[in-house]
């Protein structure tokens, strides 16, 4: 399981925006072959950080959907709303307590 992690930092006014762009995407990212999860997260004191989180079987999945027209497309948009540089890592999941 490949768990892909974006750090993503907006412009206080385009926040918003972004949160309509995932929304919009979640579901199509979902339907994408070997995607099992997809979160957002907003850090709690730093309102324009946010970190998506996204779960694949394995990392040609992931490698698809990242050479995909949706992933262009919506990367495409949401890029013109950065602040910052993003940051991306591919992780996997060595252990877990629940």
């Amino acid at each position: 399981m490949i768990i892909r992690i974006v750090k993503l930092s907006f412009h206080p006014e385009h926040i918003s925006t972004f949160k309509t762009i995932f929304d919009q995407s979640k579901q199509k990212i979902l339907n994408r072959q070997g995607c099992n999860r997809v979160e957002m997260l907003q850090d709690l004191n730093q309102k324009e950080i946010f970190f998506t989180y996204s779960w694949w079987n394995t990392e040609e999945d992931l490698d698809a959907y990242r050479h995909s027209d949706l992933f262009k497309g919506v990367w495409a948009k949401t890029k013109l709303l950065f602040n910052d540089k993003p940051m991306a890592w591919s992780t996997e999941k060595i252990n877990e307590a629940l």
